[in-house]
This record gives C-alpha cells, structure tokens and sequence, in this order.
C-alpha cells in the first residue's frame, strides 16, 4: 500500500476497510501541492454499513480527538491511550470528521471533505511507536458504496492547519454557511433561573437587561427564553400555568423594548406522558432491538428534569404527519408569537444510530441526511430572516442551516472536572475555535458575573469571561444585570463593547492537555 510522508510522520494505508473489515474496494489517492485526496469505493451491489481506511501512523506526539456534538468533547491525546471509564461518546479510542495529528515540525490532518452526506468516524488504536487509525464513512445501508473524500496535508501551526480543513468544508459544502454579520450578544435564562422560570420573574430580568443596555449604551441584542416554559417535550404550543398570558404578550414586549426576542427547542425529544406521544406512539422512531421507541434518555428517579415524564423518545421527523406538526410548531412561534431567534437544543439525538439500531419512517436514509431534514424543515418555518442556534448539535453537518453553533459544554460552576467545568469548556473551545466564522458562528456559552452561587474565584470568573470575547462568537450571559457589582457590569460593557469590533482571528492559549481532571476546585 501506498505510503505517505508528511510533517515528520509517516503514515501508511495498511488496509481498505469494507463494513470495518479488509475488503476489496478502489483506492483513488491524488497529491496536488502537497494536498492528498483518497477516496474509497467499493464494487458490486447491495447494503454496506461503512467504507474506508486503515493508517499506520509513525512519529506523531498525540493527536486530536474530535468529538461529534457540542458537548462530546474534542482534546489532545497521546499515541496508544486506552479507553478507562469514558461513555462510549467520549472515548479517547473515538473520534470524527478529522483528526490533527502533532510533530515538533508541524500539524497534519486528517479529515473527510463533506459533512452533509455521512457521518466520518475515526477509531484510534495501536501503540505509542506504531499507532493506528481506521477513518470510515458510515454508509448506513443507503445504497452507497463510496466514502466521501479524505483529505490529508501538513501545516507548520496547529491553528493554521485546522483553520485550513475548516475552510475546505465550507468550500465543499452545497449550502454556503450562515455567518451573522455581527457578533450575537445579549442574555439567556437557563444559568440563572434554570427551569424555575415564571412571566413574573423573566419580567423582571428583562427589565433590568433594559435599563443595563440603556445605560451602558452596549449592543445588547438577544434576549432568549431557555427551557422551562413548556409542560412536556413534544408539547410546544402549551405553556406552562406559570404564563398565564402564554408567551405571544411577553414576547411582544421584549420585542417591543428593541430586543429579538428568543425561545427554546428540543426538536426531536417527545416524553412519555406528552399529549404528543399519547396521541401519536407512531411518531417516535422505533428500536430494532426491543420492538419498541427507541430511548434516547431516561428519569427513573426523583429527579425528572422538572417535568412528568420518565423516557424522552425520538421524533420521527420523516414521519409526514411529524414533520406537519413541527413545521406548524415553529411556523407558530415565529410568526404568532413573534419569536426571531431559536436555540435548538439536544440535537445529536437525531444522529445518534444508523439502521442498524433505528427504524425510521421512511427507510433508506443516513443519519445525517434525517437529521438534515429536521434542522430544513426548522428553516424554512422560521425563514430566512431569523437565527437559529445548534447546541448538543453535530457540529459539522450543520454547515449552512445554523447561524451559531455551540462549541463546549455547559459553562458550569465550577473550574475543574470532566464535563460541566470551565476546564471543559476551555479544552474543547480552544480545539474547535478553528471553525469560527468559517463554518458558523462559534457559541462558547454563557458568562458567569454573579458574585454567588458557584465556587470560581474573581481571576476566574474574568479569566472566562475574557476567554468568551476573545472566541470572537456568541456573548451571552444568564445573570440578573441590576444584581451585578459595579466591576462585573463594566465588565461585561467593556467585553459588549468590543463585540462591536471585527471579530479577532485568535484566540487565547489555554492548553489543559488531554482529558480534564477529577481535582478539586482551584
């Protein structure tokens, strides 16, 4: 097989990998100025599940494990890392789309040219001296038989390199990518109120965002309410008795007080007691193993993410009927109600299992093209004119439909730990910051300015906030403004202010290494 010098390393194709075995199948390799472009096809008929290749890697000092979604994390590893107690999601053994893999000379990656097709998966494996890498298109019995296109080159900086793969993916993507004009900025309702939330108490925040924006004369834009509003997911169009008025009145008046007013979505969540689910079971999508829907996320215990229901299901979104209903959802609440920004949430349900484990409606589709109806469908309800934002979104499938995409987990309260930490949050920030303003708007989530009601320290809380503007995407925070100190307020002016600036093309250092730590907090 052929081998391949680059960077420092040298990477052999060892073997063509056919529903993840050796097969028989044409490798086509083109060089063009140091460019490598390989592709895989595969002859004869019938269903494959994946198609691809297996590299021999020698002189790489760690590599990047890119995660999928939002919050699946993406962090350097080193050559020959064994899998612990990871979730399977978040394997160092795991990763997708590309991977960057590291000399003293310089970065080479490795990474699938098209996102909106398949879904790429890498799997690491081997020794520190001789590591291995398989890089699949996963095929899900579409009929397909050939991968989509690897390309494979070296640049003497990681940003560089990374900033390169990402301008190829726009390059090659059908849809050319939704990039705001301006920075999106303003003020979100999960990190203060969470679920808590009632007409009386968004009144109040938002007036006090008002007279902040008014008074610090700051770009202040967004003001979204988060999850909490509705009684079951699925069930969008009732609200919760804690808005009496429903939501059109309060939106009016955030819109009204020169905000674009916002809502949240779990698009393909539906619970178990849902009117939705009761009156539909047909629309959950099926699970090949058990007979029934197919589980994306259980609440067996007290706590049930202050709703009703114990199991959270998948929509069919190929379902016509399911499609109709969410169309009529969205379509309501931007064109009734009055919403102009939509942050949809827990996306990655949509994609999670190929045909092997999900039974959709309509038959013969990959995941990611399902998953790219649902988020057209969004689109097209909502229009052209309003923004709508990914979070625990595929990341690299939603070129061209989202406006903003979140890029790390929850901010959390504390700084260290494995997920919900700020250190999860700068790791993953710093390995993905490459696709900012070239695939989408990068979301770093929320700023904490509270003085309370978390255990960071006062070099913490400006150290992330800083880091937030310098991401050079989404500035958002979920505080009550007229609560903030004098300092914090400046703060967030001065970090609003310089919002309205052309967006920096870089982004501060902050290298946590591999897998965040179990420590206590610093």
């Amino acid at each position: 097989m052929t081998t391949i010098a680059l960077g420092g390393l040298t990477l052999s194709l060892d073997t063509i990998l056919v529903d993840g075995m050796p097969g028989d199948a044409t490798l086509s390799h083109i060089e063009t100025d140091g460019m490598h472009r390989l592709s895989v096809t595969a002859p004869g008929a019938g269903p494959l599940s994946s198609v691809g290749l297996r590299f021999v890697v020698a002189g790489a000092s760690r590599y990047l494990r890119n995660g999928y979604h939002s919050w699946d994390g993406s962090w350097w590893a080193a050559p020959g890392t064994r899998d612990a107690d990871e979730p399977e999601g978040k394997q160092p053994s795991l990763g997708f789309a590309m991977t960057a893999l590291q000399t003293d000379a310089a970065t080479v990656v490795l990474g699938a040219e098209r996102h909106d097709r398949f879904q790429t998966r890498l799997r690491f494996g081997g020794t520190a001296a001789r590591m291995t890498i398989d890089i699949e298109t996963l095929l899900d019995a579409t009929g397909a038989r050939s991968g989509e296109t690897l390309l494979l080159f070296a640049d003497a900086k990681a940003d560089d390199a990374l900033r390169r793969w990402s301008s190829a993916v726009a390059a090659a993507s059908p849809l050319p990518p939704r990039l705001p004009t301006r920075r999106i900025t303003g003020w979100c309702s999960w990190y203060n109120l969470y679920a808590a939330i009632t007409e009386e108490n968004i009144r109040d925040h938002f007036q006090a965002a008002r007279r902040f924006r008014d008074e610090q004369a700051v770009l202040f834009d967004i003001f979204l309410i988060d999850d909490g509003f509705t009684p079951e997911m699925g069930d969008w169009l009732d609200v919760k008795p804690q808005f009496p008025r429903g939501m059109k009145p309060l939106l009016g008046e955030i819109e009204a007080a020169g905000f674009t007013p916002g809502l949240w979505i779990a698009p393909f969540l539906v619970g178990n007691r849902s009117k939705l689910y009761r009156a539909n079971p047909d629309w959950a999508v099926q699970d090949r193993k058990t007979g029934g829907p197919l589980l994306a996320m259980h609440f067996y215990g007290e706590f049930r993410w202050h709703k009703r229901s114990e199991e959270y299901y998948i929509l069919d979104i190929t379902h016509p009927a399911a499609a109709t209903y969410l169309a009529n959802v969205l379509h309501t609440w931007r064109h009734d109600w009055g919403a102009r920004y939509f942050k949809a949430d827990f996306m990655y349900h949509g994609m999670e299992h190929g045909p092997d484990r999900a039974q959709w409606h309509q038959p013969g589709l990959s995941r990611v093209e399902v998953w790219r109806r649902m988020v057209r469908i969004m689109r097209r309800a909502i229009g052209e004119d309003a923004m709508l934002a990914g979070c625990g979104a595929p990341l690299w499938a939603s070129v061209g439909l989202f406006d903003a995409v979140r890029i790390s987990r929850d901010v959390g309260v504390t700084m260290t730990g494995a997920d919900q930490s700020a250190e999860s949050l700068l790791r993953d920030s710093g390995t993905r910051w490459h696709a900012h303003d070239v695939l989408w708007q990068a979301d770093p989530d929320c700023i904490l300015l509270r003085d309370r009601f978390h255990h960071l320290s006062d070099a913490h809380v400006e150290t992330l906030a800083r880091h937030a503007a310098g991401v050079g995407g989404a500035l958002m925070t979920s505080d009550h403004l007229g609560e903030l100190s004098p300092a914090r307020q400046a703060l967030l002016a001065s970090l609003l202010r310089d919002a309205e600036r052309p967006a920096p093309r870089w982004l501060p250092r902050f290298d946590v290494g591999s897998a965040p730590s179990e420590g206590a907090d610093e």
